[in-house]
């Protein structure tokens, strides 16, 4: 994949040796992707498999779904953040790498925390149930709107959305560009940033990474923020002004 930089080439590489190294086991996974995948740079990075393992241990997540496992990098770095009753639910359609992600799975002292589901994504995900305290979203980038939608009724009310390369090597803005990958992707993110379902934030992490999660009105079951806006009564040089210094202040009593 060629395109414009996210970020500079030294920056991500300062970023990498800032970061705490990845584990041997990555190591290794990364290791024998790069030597034998022609498409390695799909595998997630030391950075956002960090950052990965983060979220779900901020998050507190005890349930995991990720769509597209790959070789299995990403879901080893979210299931070490696991707790010891936790699980992954990972979709690969790809019978090689799924085969080669299955071994490292078995290799790892999270087995059997991950359930690694062969075929395609949405097939899957219509036979679970939810709720997932976070979602990871890593696969064909046609059918994002697709694992979008399926996946978002799958995720708990305080969940968390994480979806990978929605900058798209800066494809992103290239007007020109008309493949169907950077077409269903410029129109993922518009879609996501419209949604008044969500709320969502882009990272210019590596190749772009999405968090979303429930807007608070769609939590509480209240108005879009849009809505509550546009029923606010627009002030007026004649509504009463109060300036700081005419609000009393209630200064605490000596204990002396």
């Amino acid at each position: 994949m060629t395109g414009p930089e996210i970020t500079r080439e030294q920056i991500d590489g300062y970023a990498a040796d800032h970061t705490t190294p990845e584990t041997p086991l990555l190591q290794r996974v990364a290791n024998e992707t790069r030597t034998s995948m022609d498409n390695a740079g799909m595998m997630v990075g030391p950075v956002e498999g960090r950052l990965l393992e983060f979220l779900v241990r901020l998050k507190g997540a005890r349930r995991v779904l990720e769509i597209g496992t790959f070789t299995g990098y990403s879901a080893l770095s979210m299931a070490a953040a696991l707790p010891p009753d936790g699980e992954i639910v990972t979709c690969e359609v790809d019978p090689h790498t799924a085969a080669m992600a299955r071994r490292h799975f078995g290799a790892s002292p999270w087995r059997d925390r991950i359930k690694l589901r062969a075929g395609p994504a949405l097939d899957t995900l219509a036979t679970l149930q939810g709720p997932f305290d976070f979602v990871f979203i890593d696969a064909d980038k046609e059918n994002y709107r697709n694992y979008y939608e399926a996946a978002l009724p799958l995720l708990a009310d305080d969940g968390l959305m994480a979806v990978d390369n929605t900058l798209w090597s800066g494809r992103v803005l290239d007007d020109a560009d008309d493949s169907p990958a950077t077409r269903a992707m410029v129109a993922f993110n518009d879609f996501v940033r419209d949604d008044p379902r969500v709320e969502c934030v882009v990272l210019t992490v590596r190749d772009g990474l999405t968090l979303v999660r429930r807007s608070t009105e769609e939590r509480a079951g209240a108005r879009p923020p849009a809505e509550v806006w546009a029923s606010l009564p627009i002030p007026t040089d004649e509504d009463p002004v109060v300036r700081a210094e005419e609000v009393p202040v209630e200064r605490p009593t000596s204990r002396h």
